[in-house]
């Protein structure tokens, strides 16, 4: 029962599709994960706006899926709802926060999991269970009605077992939605110190079985870009929940009181500095988006970890989130690593490129094969 807060059974002959616990569903509560959320919560009274799509095509919404607690950690463990179970390996991470909604999709009991995106919490849970998981363009996916963690920052997407099922997720997201004409002709390929050898040449063999141009690009901003997306993340989760926190602190989970509470390392002056390196990372990318169509990079710089004190896993993914830009994360074979676990290639685009990035990744997909 970890993978999910409130299993449901709805009419509809449609996709099954789960839903993060942070997304209102008519006529249920939402907790995002937390006693102190949960014994409080009263039924929702509408849908958030992200589900239309889903309702207006017959999706059967099959649960309220399990996350790490108030959206906020990459591990996807839950103190209070028990932590869903990696089907890869059950001693390591399921990935979060959008741990519940990977883990549904990669058994099989729901065909699209819908989850939140802030700082990885779509990319980081399909890097860990071998699934796929789009993070969108801030802003093109309504957020009426989710549980706010960074309203900078915060996005809604899809995750599923292929390529081709996202798409079909996004579309019930963004009816209309269809994946582009041609794949990406120019990768722009990024190099982060500190990543697995064995994961970055998993990610380089897959681009070159794809059949892609590949040049190298190196991304100046990428340590302020670190910082600022700390800074923002930090202050603005404590704006969101601080009411939560201070007001029921033993119902809160204690890895995300500190980490929340890190907020008070940022003056002011930071968090405006931060908001200004959002601008210029964003000009950055945009400028290297005139010389290449998409960014390449690992998703984790690590194969996922195991339960006992993981690390946090958003190093690779969070700049993205500063940027605003949207990225796809897809399982790509990787020779070497621990127990055959496949490693996980992360392609980024210019805004409002999601059409470009699942075309692109098919492609990769069907040179690499599903994993």
């Amino acid at each position: 029962m970890a993978t999910w807060i409130t299993p449901l059974d709805t009419a509809g002959t449609g996709l099954r599709v789960a839903v993060k616990d942070a997304i209102d569903v008519d006529g249920v509560p939402t907790t995002v994960g937390c006693k102190a959320v949960a014994d409080r919560a009263e039924a929702a009274t509408t849908d958030a706006a992200c589900l239309a799509g889903a309702r207006a095509a017959g999706a059967r919404l099959v649960g309220k899926a399990n996350l790490h607690e108030l959206c906020f950690g990459t591990s996807g463990i839950n103190p209070w709802f028990g932590t869903p179970v990696n089907p890869l390996d059950p001693s390591l991470v399921p990935g979060g926060s959008s741990s519940g909604s990977a883990v549904a999709v990669a058994v099989d009991e729901a065909d699209v999991g819908y989850g939140t995106d802030t700082g990885g919490s779509i990319r980081i849970p399909a890097a860990c269970c071998g699934i796929v998981g789009l993070k969108t363009t801030w802003g093109r996916v309504p957020l009426d009605g989710v549980w706010p963690l960074s309203g900078t920052l915060d996005t809604i997407g899809p995750l599923a077992r292929t390529v081709d099922d996202v798409v079909a997720g996004m579309a019930l997201l963004e009816p209309g939605f269809s994946a582009a004409p041609t794949a990406a002709r120019v990768v722009g390929r990024v190099r982060i110190d500190g990543v697995d050898p064995v994961i970055d040449a998993a990610v380089d063999s897959a681009l070159a079985k794809a059949e892609l141009e590949v040049v190298d690009v190196v991304l100046e901003g990428w340590d302020r870009a670190q910082v600022a997306f700390a800074a923002i993340i930090v202050t603005e989760a404590w704006a969101s929940d601080r009411e939560v926190i201070e007001g029921h602190p033993d119902e809160v989970g204690a890895s995300v009181r500190e980490r929340v509470a890190m907020a008070s390392m940022f003056s002011d002056e930071m968090v405006e500095e931060a908001h200004r390196t959002l601008q210029s990372w964003r000009d950055e990318l945009a400028g290297w988006f005139e010389r290449v169509e998409v960014l390449a990079l690992p998703t984790l710089e690590m194969f996922p970890p195991t339960l006992e004190s993981p690390p946090l896993l958003n190093r690779l993914t969070g700049p993205f989130n500063l940027s605003q830009t949207p990225a796809i994360s897809l399982p790509v074979p990787a020779r070497g690593g621990p127990a055959g676990l496949p490693a996980s290639l992360q392609i980024v685009g210019r805004w409002d490129a999601e059409d470009v990035l699942c075309t692109t990744a098919g492609r990769v997909e069907a040179a690499v094969g599903r994993m």
